[in-house]
């Protein structure tokens, strides 16, 4: 059989003259079909591990073919020329041939060119790792390393109007030595900034990419090392580009890519990410060596002139790194599968606009979108019907050649093959250019939808190129009525609805604390929050149809990081607005430019959330039709603002530009031709700043307004400063601190910061006041010597009192400083709720504070201690650390249980509402009548507790009188100090 034959064209696969030709005796079209897949069979079998442009067995020529079982072939009898004898080869040649080739040897051949970028190189690498696939690089800047891989499907998929091309890029943790910190420690789905970089890597390739070429094409791209210093985005965007162009796929040009940013007045070709935190701009670029394919970036407001030098700068960039690598593409490039493009007939191409032409300018002058896109499929049915009924469609694959152009032509006799005249088959095959009858041509369906589309397409293009009128009857610079609303859901915080056209967007805002930031794992080993994020939703029913719902799309995530970059510079820092910003963009109707929808209604809604935002931003879509040969033009571009849906699918650019009048935040560049150049660009943003202007005017006759206050439902966040040592005590042992605060107040919640900056979040404003005076006296510097009338007491032990001086502020009243007299236990006199005036006498090296009672008593004095008393032995026990103040000692180990009763009392003791009055200076009436009050508690005292017979002399003086002693018990609220 075919398949173990030993053909002899094994040599020639290595560049050791054509195969010679295969001679066949046949009499009739079959043995001349059989004939071809012999030959292909044998070349198959022949290059499946040797030939450079086979892959898996495949021959180039043969993967574009319908398939066949070769059991099915007949037996052939076929002579072959015998080859030339086989040419020496050098060891030089040979060992190119073997890194080439992949073959599997035990030595690795590398091919590298090193591309230098300022002070230093970006070096690129093939033929050492991944030698299977079609065609892979590895692209390293610094210690940063990109690997990526290009693989192509043996057999084309049905035919479509886009290229099969999928792209996928993942950033392992191990490339910068980390693990996922979840259960599971691989890496899955990929991230929102992946899927960025994603579309970062198709965007550019896909207009590179031949019409006709349907093999799936998957391109791989993996970060193996990561320095933290140079971003691996636009190496991945460069890495892809020159793996397609050293693989099989058709493309046309070397793509590579390039960022941009601005530190000062200087313009950085591919920043490190620490360049990238002074930068103003954020620009990244891919094209070729001749044009630009895609831009995107955010700025602060940067004008077009300082932008297109910008872009200007990163073509240079982008030209060297082509240059670069061509020289690499010509060494190690495969053969391109040129013959796997199938386009569709020419023929086809003038059945359609005969049988649609009329019916086709009617309805591309419907303005609104469902009636034309109604009348659009009604006239594609008409052409299927009629082609069927004239039998030029067929179902199934298409017989003979699949250009659907016919190769023969055929006789009355149905056993004999007719050639072509002026081509002479060298074979015996009968000739007779007489009597002929052409096949007539036959289509497939998907064939005729294709070519349905790019008909309607050109007749929008003539419509506006010749015309000078859209399909909505617009001129090229006219923008669509605009209407505006805000405050149309009266629970959200904020809320608007913009519209354009056929374009509607619902913004919605929702304001909150810290807890609801965007949590981040990236490469880098920090967690990253993001307190301003905007999430763009597209369901199928704003343009109709009935479609999946689900996880959002690549779409969805990156138009809706184009609308939040746009709304990010005009947010105000987070020490003025200290809430997290959640905008919500929901598309309720579509035709075009949704994603400046989004930039709108999210700075309108803003605007009603009370956010006091810098300025008020806008954004707008512009399209491009070039005044090609087919309509007998030279080129000329000619620029659309505000394109529609149909506009964006049939013409040639989709520049999006977000910003105010005076300078851009936001922009995004896709192409459907080879590129543009450095002037349109530069034409398209002048007229996209004049469209700009007057979208923010007719955003500004809003009706309703904007609210411009925050909504009743939002949250209150207040900001306090304390001293970052403080800090520990508002958190408390285990955090039953905080959590006791929030229990008490009802605050949702508080949040710390090491350097002392307290955000308190309340759904009120009472029970943020109760909060912010808790947290205030808990973290109050009090001065010795400050007198605080009428505190609680917390609680009883068995060494003294623990009083509240202020809400959430303790201190230990010593039994020897509760009275003057001796007492034998505290409770014998005292109780829990009992309020007493006491003296602050000590703060230890832990910040504890050590009260008196008996200071402020007629006969007290703190300074002489009652040591006796002390010394007794009636009170030896331990004093927990919490409550110990330093020149107390400890005489006896504490009994079980006491400590933890104690921690337990302090910390989750009920706060009194009632604050701490502000005490001043005494006036020697006051003194006079306090010293009274006290003497007649003095007497209570006396009557309750005895002195033992034989105890201590307790020596009793009176009270010095300070008169000119200022005494505060809010010192910290009086400098200022929260």
């Amino acid at each position: 059989m075919l398949a173990n034959a030993t053909p002899p064209t094994l040599l020639h696969a290595h560049g050791a003259g054509p195969p010679p030709p295969l001679l066949l005796r046949a009499g009739t079209r079959d043995s001349s079909r059989s004939l071809f897949f012999a030959a292909a069979a044998a070349s198959s079998s022949s290059s499946s591990c040797h030939s450079p442009g086979g892959r898996g067995g495949v021959p180039l020529f043969f993967r574009s073919l319908p398939c066949f079982p070769f059991e099915s072939l007949p037996r052939l009898r076929a002579t072959q020329h015998r080859p030339p004898p086989p040419r020496s080869i050098t060891s030089a040649e040979q060992s190119e041939e073997r890194g080439y080739a992949g073959t599997a040897n035990s030595t690795l051949y590398k091919y590298s060119v090193n591309i230098p970028f300022g002070n230093r190189h970006i070096l690129v690498e093939t033929g050492h790792i991944g030698r299977q696939a079609s065609a892979s690089v590895t692209v390293t800047d610094g210690e940063t390393i990109v690997y990526c891989s290009v693989c192509l499907s043996d057999v084309p998929s049905e035919p479509s109007d886009f290229f099969p091309l999928a792209v996928n890029y993942q950033e392992r943790l191990s490339a910068a030595g980390r693990t996922s910190g979840g259960f599971f420690k691989r890496e899955g789905r990929a991230k929102d900034h992946e899927v960025l970089i994603c579309r970062l890597i198709d965007r550019p390739l896909r207009p590179t990419m031949p019409k006709g070429f349907y093999h799936e094409t998957q391109i791989l791209s993996w970060v193996f090392s990561y320095d933290g210093i140079h971003s691996p985005d636009c190496l991945a965007v460069t890495a892809a580009g020159i793996a397609v162009a050293l693989s099989e796929v058709p493309n046309t040009k070397i793509v590579a890519g390039v960022r941009i940013g601005l530190v000062g007045d200087q313009f950085i070709v591919n920043p490190t990410t620490k360049e990238m935190e002074e930068s103003e701009l954020d620009l990244i670029l891919a094209g070729t060596d001749n044009a630009i394919l895609m831009i995107e970036g955010y700025c602060n407001f940067l004008t077009e002139e300082r932008l297109l030098k910008a872009v200007e700068i990163g073509q240079v960039a982008v030209r060297e790194i082509c240059n670069e690598v061509e020289a690499l593409v010509k060494k190690c490039g495969k053969p391109k599968m040129v013959e796997a493009i199938k386009l569709p007939p020419l023929e086809l191409y003038r059945h359609v606009e005969d049988i649609s032409g009329d019916e086709l300018v009617k309805a591309l002058q419907i303005k609104n979108k469902i009636p034309r896109r109604k009348a659009l499929s009604a006239i594609e049915d008409k052409v299927l019907t009629i082609l069927t009924e004239k039998g030029y469609i067929f179902k199934g694959e298409v017989p003979g050649d699949a250009e659907g152009v016919p190769v023969a032509y055929e006789d009355e006799d149905e056993d004999e093959v007719v050639v072509v005249d002026g081509e002479v088959d060298e074979g015996d095959v009968h000739i007779k250019p007489n009597s002929r009858k052409p096949i007539p041509l036959l289509f497939s369906e998907v064939d005729v939808k294709l070519v349905f589309k790019e008909v309607t397409s050109k007749f929008l293009r003539k419509r506006i190129v010749e015309g000078g009128k859209r399909s909505d009857g617009r001129s090229p610079l006219q923008i669509r009525p605009i209407n505006s609303q805000c405050g149309l859901l009266p629970r959200a915080h904020g809320s608007a609805l913009f519209t354009r056209g056929e374009t509607q967007s619902l913004a919605v805002v929702t304001l909150g604390d810290k807890q609801m930031a965007q949590r981040i794992d990236n490469l880098v080993d920090t967690e990253e929050l993001k307190r301003f994020y905007l999430q763009y939703s597209f369901p199928p029913s704003c343009v109709g149809e009935v479609g999946r719902m689900g996880a959002p799309s690549r779409r969805e995530i990156g138009h809706g990081m184009l609308a939040e970059r746009a709304l990010e510079p005009i947010l105000p820092s987070e020490e003025d607005f200290p809430y997290t910003i959640r905008v919500e963009s929901t598309i309720t109707e579509s035709n075009g430019s949704s994603s400046m929808a989004s930039v709108c209604g999210g700075c309108l809604a803003l605007l009603d959330a009370g956010v006091p935002v810098k300025c008020s931003v806008a954004g707008i879509a512009m399209g491009m039709v070039l005044d090609t040969k087919e309509f007998g033009g030279d080129g000329t571009p000619l620029i659309l603002s505000d394109i529609s849906g149909s506009e964006d699918a049939s013409g040639d650019m989709d520049l999006k530009v977000a910003g105010d009048e005076n300078g851009i935040t936001a922009f995004q560049m896709d192409i459907k031709v080879g590129g543009i150049t450095l002037p349109v660009m530069e034409q398209a943003l002048l007229q996209a700043r004049d469209g700009r202007k007057h979208v923010i005017s007719e955003m500004l006759k809003c009706s309703p307004p904007p609210c411009k206050k925050l909504s009743e439902y939002a949250p209150l966040i207040h900001v306090m400063k304390v001293k970052p040592e403080k800090v520990n005590l508002i958190i408390g042992s285990g955090g039953k601190k905080v959590k006791s605060i929030i229990e008490e107040t009802g605050i949702e919640a508080i949040d710390t910061q090491d350097d002392g900056i307290v955000k308190i979040t309340a759904k009120d404003l009472s029970s943020l006041e109760k909060s912010k005076a808790i947290i205030t006296n808990l973290t109050m510097v009090p001065t010795v010597g400050d007198i605080y009338r009428s505190c609680e007491i917390k609680s009883i032990a068995p060494y003294g009192v623990f009083v509240e001086i202020a809400p959430g502020r303790e201190g230990l009243c010593h039994i020897s400083e509760l009275s003057s007299n001796w007492l034998a236990k505290a409770e014998d006199v005292f109780k829990v709720g009992d309020r007493i005036d006491v003296k602050l006498i000590e703060i230890n090296e832990r910040g504890q504070l050590r009260l008196s009672h008996r200071a402020l008593l007629p006969d007290g004095d703190p300074e002489k201690t009652s040591s006796k008393q002390q010394n007794s032995g009636t009170m030896k026990e331990n004093i927990p650390p919490q409550h110990q103040p330093s020149k107390i000692t400890a005489k006896k180990p504490l009994r079980k249980g006491e400590g933890q009763q104690i921690v337990q009392s302090s910390e989750n003791s009920k706060v009194d509402k009632v604050l701490p009055k502000k005490v001043t200076s005494p006036s020697a009436d006051t003194l006079e009548k306090e010293s009274l009050t006290d003497r007649t508690q003095e007497k209570g005292v006396k009557g309750l507790v005895s002195p033992v017979k034989g105890g201590p002399f307790i020596n009793k003086e009176k009270q010095k009188k300070v008169l000119n002693k200022t005494i505060t018990g809010m010192s910290a609220s009086k400098n200022g100090i929260s």
